[in-house]
């Protein structure tokens, strides 16, 4: 029987909004006592942290990722992107459907699940795609795979463009109390654009994506929500509009959740200047203004989750013109320290950081007994130096793929235990 206490940490817990300075005893990969040392539980066969100084927060969740496996092994494993998220803090990922073949069946999710098991990290639950193949034309099969062990469905890394089938899906994952999560994006306003429509893709002379590109689809999916009363989380937003839409869905009662990735409030269009490939991503970097706009709707809640949307790929897709190469860019070891920056800047606190990062993912996505630091709830940890600095090494990246336009950034912040049902991962 594994036994672990944490002592003399500043423990956060989002589901009590408490930040106290007390000690946390995990048994068998449960947290049994909130109190540790007060009942006299060390003991010889108890491994001890001493967490002096130091926070000690619910496991993070990233809720949205891309493993590559199966069909990508050469841009990332499910192996490789566990140890990434690992070193970022991260006790649980979810990883998003295309794949190759596409998660839309019960064999492919069963095999992405097994293959977790086996490597005996994290916890890694799965989204099924919303169609078959990512087609955007029949819906996949989605009781088999709420049956298998998915969590939400979503297409995302294409859009779902026909409001019809937009529309089934959301009924039918309403039926199994799952979210749809909407890559929100208008196909034909985007075109050919790789950058954010502005100045610089002028600049550039590159095609550019309006920021409406978005926002319409961001509006079209949440007036389907309402409409049919279903469950809509919306990804990555990137634009001062974005954030203005979810708002008001909220205000008028919709049940819509959002999210954003660390990027969006951390840079601007300008890092593609020098046709920095590692900065194309989509939606793509967009402007100061969107930056503050972010930053607002984290701070007052409009933004519910910070995920990284972690996006390998080789350095030989990468290695080409700014045309040819792919959208996205790797996230899970950096995702936590730029989040630290908002909380250094006094944008967000470390409470709201526990909500973004925890408490809200494992909400959204139905986790029981995750995201709070309570009796009974399952020992998942990650123990944070909000001060540390760290310098971001390329040959220091667990991930096999490289494709940061962080590498070379110092940081100040950064997990030193990732902790997994009462197992511990030094950092």
């Amino acid at each position: 029987m594994r036994k672990l206490l944490i002592k003399n940490g500043v423990v956060i817990d989002p589901v009590s909004k408490t930040e106290v300075n007390r000690d946390i005893y995990i048994e068998d990969g449960v947290i049994k006592n909130t109190a540790g040392t007060k009942r006299g539980i060390s003991g010889k066969d108890t491994e001890v942290i001493d967490a002096s100084n130091l926070l000690v927060l619910p496991g993070f969740i990233d809720m949205h990722v891309h493993l590559r496996e199966p069909g990508f092994e050469y841009k990332e494993t499910i192996q490789s992107g566990m140890e990434s998220a690992i070193a970022g803090g991260f006790t649980s990922v979810c990883c998003m459907p295309n794949t190759n073949p596409v998660n839309d069946n019960k064999e492919i999710n069963t095999f992405i699940i097994n293959k977790a098991k086996a490597a005996g990290l994290i916890n890694l639950w799965t989204i099924g795609a919303i169609s078959k193949n990512n087609g955007g034309v029949r819906l996949s099969n989605i009781a088999e795979l709420k049956e298998s062990g998915a969590v939400a469905v979503s297409d995302d890394g294409k859009p779902v463009e026909d409001s019809s089938l937009m529309a089934k899906a959301l009924l039918y994952a309403k039926t199994f109390d799952m979210p749809v999560i909407s890559h929100s994006e208008d196909i034909k306003l985007r075109s050919k654009g790789i950058m954010n429509e502005g100045v610089i893709s002028l600049r550039l002379g590159v095609h550019g994506i309006p920021r409406v590109a978005e926002e319409i689809a961001i509006f079209r999916d949440i007036r389907l929500a309402g409409y049919y009363n279903a469950k809509i989380h919306i990804a990555h937003i990137s634009t001062k509009g974005s954030v203005n839409i979810v708002r008001q869905a909220k205000k008028a009662g919709i049940n819509v959740s959002a999210e954003t990735c660390p990027h969006y409030f951390s840079l601007t269009e300008e890092a593609l200047l020098q046709y920095n490939t590692n900065a194309k991503i989509n939606p793509p970097l967009r402007t100061k203004d969107d930056i503050n706009s972010i930053k607002e709707g984290l701070a007052d809640g409009t933004i519910d989750v910070i995920a990284s949307d972690h996006a390998p790929h080789s350095e030989d897709e990468k290695n080409t013109t700014l045309d040819e190469a792919p959208f996205g860019i790797i996230g899970l070891e950096t995702s936590l320290a730029l989040t630290l920056r908002l909380f250094h800047e006094k944008t967000v606190s470390m409470m709201d950081i526990a909500m973004l990062m925890s408490l809200n993912p494992a909400k959204i996505l139905n986790l029981k007994g995750r995201g709070g630091i309570q009796n009974g709830f399952t020992g998942d940890i990650t123990i944070v130096d909000s001060d540390k600095k760290w310098f971001y090494r390329k040959e220091n990246i667990k991930s096999l793929s490289k494709n940061s336009p962080f590498i070379g950034e110092n940081f100040r912040g950064k997990a030193l235990y990732t902790i997994v049902g009462g197992k511990v991962f030094k950092l």
